[in-house]
């Protein structure tokens, strides 16, 4: 069975893409950092690292170093699918990144993205 195509593009390809719908809404590139860091472990550094080296999406979950226990909280739908039914833990990882950044699109207050 082939990989989908989102797991070989790069984080920094669909990055800026998280900032613009952050920033059209009001919100800010810190903020997309801030979910980033909170749902993988990286430390701001590390994640500018990986944006800079152009890892794919698939080595950087591989790589993260402490995926947030809090997101099996993570409810809801993203391209159609609900993100708590992808069996694949490689596109669910994906999809709870999508799911975030839409809730802070929506205005969201950050406790409740960050499932505080």
């Amino acid at each position: 069975m082939q990989k989908h195509r989102i797991f070989t593009m790069s984080v920094a390809s669909v990055y800026p893409h998280y900032v613009t719908k952050a920033d059209r809404k009001g919100r800010t590139k810190e903020e997309v950092d801030q979910i980033i860091r909170w749902l993988t472990g990286y430390d701001q550094e590390m994640l500018e690292e990986h944006l800079e080296k152009e890892t794919d999406f698939e080595t950087f979950f591989a790589e993260a170093p402490q995926l947030n226990p809090a997101r099996s909280l993570i409810k809801g739908v993203v391209c159609g699918v609900r993100v708590e039914e992808i069996e694949d833990p490689t596109m669910r990882e994906i999809r709870y990144l999508d799911k975030l950044i839409d809730e802070l699109a929506r205005g969201k207050a950050m406790e409740k993205i960050l499932r505080a």
